[in-house]
């Protein structure tokens, strides 16, 4: 692993290229989860760079929508991130065909790569799944719930449940464990990112 960006750079790079409250949230969601998985997975030294890893996944998404993950490379060399983490970051749309035709072809190697690319949908069907509540949050919800609007193919349909399912492959693990960790990962985040979210809007 290499010397990285700052917390806090790595923050305002973000929020440079993210101007959608519904976008900085996804990236504080994806870099909360990148860092419980961490912790939980025997890298708990590397929990922030994992973390910047998963605020940075999407920096290109919302201007190029397109050239998702093609236009990242750039963005992030100009602001002196290093090559490690811009694969992460590319590898996350591993086998994804984006908008403008190209099939990204770079392979999530590292177990903190596999992890990025399982969760991202998965966090957005979850969150999805929570504002569907009376509650409005993940802390009441259970497996049954996830696994039943995961089926439902009509819901949340830009969550590519063929993208989760290979990312539970990748990783080796059964859909049931990738769901439940992440769902707790999100639970133990939650009010965290709602303190982070106050300071985005």
């Amino acid at each position: 692993m290499s010397e990285h960006i700052s917390r806090q750079d790595a923050l305002e790079l973000m929020r440079k290229y993210n101007d959608d409250p519904f976008h900085r949230q996804h990236a504080l969601t994806v870099e909360a989860v990148m860092k419980w998985f961490a912790r939980e997975l025997g890298y708990g030294e590397d929990a922030g760079y994992w973390g910047i890893v998963g605020l940075l996944h999407d920096i290109d998404f919302e201007l190029y929508p397109d050239e998702h993950c093609l236009k990242a490379p750039e963005l992030l060399r100009e602001a002196g991130v290093g090559e490690d983490i811009i694969h992460a970051v590319v590898s996350h749309g591993y086998g994804i065909t984006v908008g403008c035709g190209k099939t990204l072809d770079v392979e999530p190697e590292h177990e903190m790569e596999k992890v990025l690319f399982a969760v991202d949908e998965l966090t957005g069907l979850i969150w999805a799944t929570a504002i569907m509540r009376p509650s409005r949050s993940t802390k009441d919800m259970d497996l049954k719930s996830i696994k039943k609007k995961y089926k439902s193919k009509n819901f949340a349909a830009g969550c590519s449940r063929e993208v989760i399912s290979r990312g539970a492959k990748q990783l080796g693990w059964e859909l049931s464990k990738l769901f439940t960790m992440t769902l707790e990962a999100m639970q133990a985040s939650e009010d965290i990112i709602e303190e982070e979210m106050a300071d985005e809007i």
